[in-house]
């Protein structure tokens, strides 16, 4: 972004009164350049001020942020909001729900827009709605910005710099992981399995008017169980593998022919039988109103986890990359995956958007495509991990 723009924010944060928000606001508190001009955006204005006291007791150093008011059903507001910042970070989800209004205002405004969101269908909604203004205000519009789907994009094009250029090239992601999943991702996924159909048609619709490039070939395998790094493999349902293979469709260094499967790594077999058939059974449980409504409600959107909790997450992708003859497996770790990392990945992705040297991109983006590099670099000081693990 312009560092010289004129707007009085450099940066954002939008929902920062609630679980994950709160997280974020702290983790940019604790990495605020000296000088950031930045806010904390909500309806609230005195959870916003209680938010901003927490800050300033935490982490005495960081600039104060300013208050702003603003509601995700006000667009007037949303449209005020982006106007006033260089880079707007929302963790207001589920994004199906509350995410439209704040995408169209950033596309309108020229403003980087940075979430947390899993939804496939919403991603693809908003690159039908919102990329072509976008590109033409020049505003990046990133999705996925936290554990889905960092650690999965990033690793797969660390991967991929480990490998021969100009080949065909063919890397899996497996991923284990330990932590308790946010109250949001919980609705934001009971949301979007309830939605298969307009997920399907939102899907075909990017798809018959995304560009493609007929010299190069991108392809994510559907992926069947399997053994690998000393674990049974079962194809991972997220976003994560649709966010790699868009990475790969924009950027050659992914080679002429590009496949990427996305799995957990689960030790025992049993194990992954139960998984894939519990999974099996809360997709059902989702098409019954009722009962979908009555799972939501014993879960908030901003209920989290205690500090022990958290310290007893973790997660690994490792990755093995294929391609010229040459064999390499990669890893990505890090902490708790549910909150601590994924606040930490979105304010580093925030503060990557405000101040780095960036290609030059427009429209929606992927993690890989607009940050790339100076975003691992940051990551790697936050203490997440890129390795390449040597074979034995």
């Amino acid at each position: 972004m312009d560092a010289s723009d004129p707007r009085p924010h450099d940066l954002v944060v939008l929902g920062a009164t609630g679980f994950t928000g709160a997280l974020t606001a702290a983790e940019v508190a604790a990495r605020a350049p000296e000088g950031l001009r930045w806010a904390l955006a909500g309806r609230n204005p005195g959870k916003l001020e209680a938010t901003r006291a927490a800050l300033a007791a935490a982490h005495p150093q960081a600039p104060a942020p300013g208050l702003l008011a603003a509601d995700v059903a006000d667009a007037a507001s949303l449209r005020a909001l982006a106007q006033a910042t260089r880079v707007l970070v929302t963790t207001v989800g589920p994004y199906l729900q509350h995410g439209a209004g704040v995408v169209a205002a950033c596309a309108q405004a020229g403003t980087g827009y940075l979430d947390l969101t899993g939804e496939p269908e919403f991603v693809d909604r908003a690159y039908l709605d919102h990329h072509a203004e976008a590109q033409a205000t020049g505003a990046r519009l990133v999705h996925a910005c936290g554990f889905d789907s960092i650690p999965h994009d990033l690793g797969a094009q660390f991967t991929v710099a480990q490998l021969p250029e100009g080949v065909p090239l063919h890397v899996r992601g497996y991923l284990r992981a330990a932590g308790r999943f946010s109250g949001g991702t919980f609705h934001s996924a009971m949301t979007a399995m309830s939605r298969p159909r307009q997920g399907l048609r939102a899907a075909r619709a990017r798809r018959a008017v995304e560009p493609r490039d007929p010299s190069r070939r991108v392809h994510v395998e559907a992926g069947t169980p399997h053994r690998a790094l000393d674990a049974w493999a079962v194809p991972l349902p997220t976003i994560d593998p649709q966010i790699v293979g868009r990475s790969a469709r924009a950027l050659e260094r992914y080679g002429p022919d590009f496949t990427y499967g996305h799995y957990a790594a689960v030790k025992h077999l049993p194990v992954a039988v139960g998984g894939a058939a519990g999974v099996g059974a809360l997709f059902g449980l989702a098409q019954i109103g009722p009962v979908r409504r009555a799972l939501l409600s014993r879960i908030s959107p901003g209920d989290g986890p205690t500090e022990a909790q958290m310290d007893a997450g973790w997660f690994s992708v490792r990755f093995v990359g294929e391609g010229g003859g040459r064999r390499v497996v990669t890893e990505v770790a890090g902490g708790d995956p549910g909150y601590r990392e994924t606040s930490r990945m979105l304010a580093e992705a925030a503060l990557c958007l405000a101040f780095d040297d960036l290609p030059a991109t427009a429209g929606q983006v992927t993690t890989a495509q607009a940050l790339g590099e100076p975003l691992r670099a940051r990551l790697e000081r936050s203490g997440i991990t890129f390795r390449v693990l040597p074979e034995g």
